[in-house]
């Protein structure tokens, strides 16, 4: 048996499970503990190593078995899990993406709001040639991990009388990403306020994702030149960005929900 924490974040939902259970069967754990029809049910894995001297370090597996870099929103929830089992109320958390920082600014026990350093985002206007589209205008943005943001005024998300979700995944398995990329698209509201839809790489149509809110948010003032300081609006509820300046660290505020604990057979 495999103990596990299952957490979400505006429904963008994680098991944690300790790196030491998992021996090198990550891949093979993700795919089968986060099939929601079979088992338990996630859009990922956290993977969560302590190390000596008090670090801690996350490998990230999505529902397909891939290995991603980071999770915004996984982050978050096993910040919330270490306020919850050790009483942390600041934690830097290791990932392949770089080192994040996050702190509980409200505690309700199972719910936390947490803020987290999101690093500094690199946005890099793009225009691709998508099959059945032609040429989408949009940029790439590195969070830590890929991302395609393209800006859209479609109450629906649309692209070019096209789906979100049907554009989203032929851009997330484009070739012109050989490692695959996360795909957003963007509407924005007001100056203060944006709202968007995910299609992650390795797990599809999301309700919600850190990095997808802070690429979109990064695109957006960019691109539209919004405010520095935004409120990103998905499907699973608000998150809040501030990025001073294009130079500095982004900062992300979000919920993020205790759901269970419990075991389940492994493979």
């Amino acid at each position: 048996m495999i103990p596990f924490v299952k957490a979400h974040a505006c429904g963008n939902d994680f098991l944690i499970i300790e790196e030491a259970l998992a021996g090198r069967r990550h891949a093979e754990l993700a795919r089968k503990l986060c099939s929601r029809n079979t088992s338990v049910g996630a859009d990922g894995i956290e993977f969560l190593e302590h190390r000596v001297g008090g670090e801690f370090f996350l490998r990230l597996f999505n529902a397909d078995g891939s290995e991603a870099e980071l999770s915004g929103n996984g982050t978050r929830c096993v910040a919330a899990w270490l306020a919850k089992s050790e009483g942390l109320k600041e934690v830097a958390l290791g990932t392949h993406g770089g080192v994040r920082t996050c702190r509980v600014i409200e505690a309700a026990d199972p719910n936390y709001l947490i803020e987290s350093e999101m690093g500094v985002p690199r946005v890099m206007p793009r225009t691709i040639v998508v099959d059945g589209l032609g040429n989408v205008a949009g940029a790439m943005v590195n969070v830590g991990n890929p991302h395609f943001v393209i800006l859209v005024d479609t109450e629906d998300f649309s692209v070019q009388g096209q789906a979100w979700q049907e554009v989203g995944g032929r851009i997330s398995t484009s070739p012109l990403f050989p490692h695959g990329t996360n795909v957003e698209f963007v509407r924005v509201i007001s100056s203060g306020e944006i709202a968007f839809r995910i299609f992650e790489r390795g797990c599809g149509p999301t309700t919600s994702s850190g990095t997808g809110t802070c690429a979109s948010s990064a695109a957006a003032m960019v691109l539209a030149g919004v405010d520095r300081s935004l409120t990103a609006l998905a499907e699973g509820g608000a998150q809040r960005t501030v990025w001073p300046a294009n130079d500095q660290v982004m900062q992300l505020t979000g919920p993020a929900e205790i759901v269970c604990v419990g075991e389940v057979f492994g493979l």
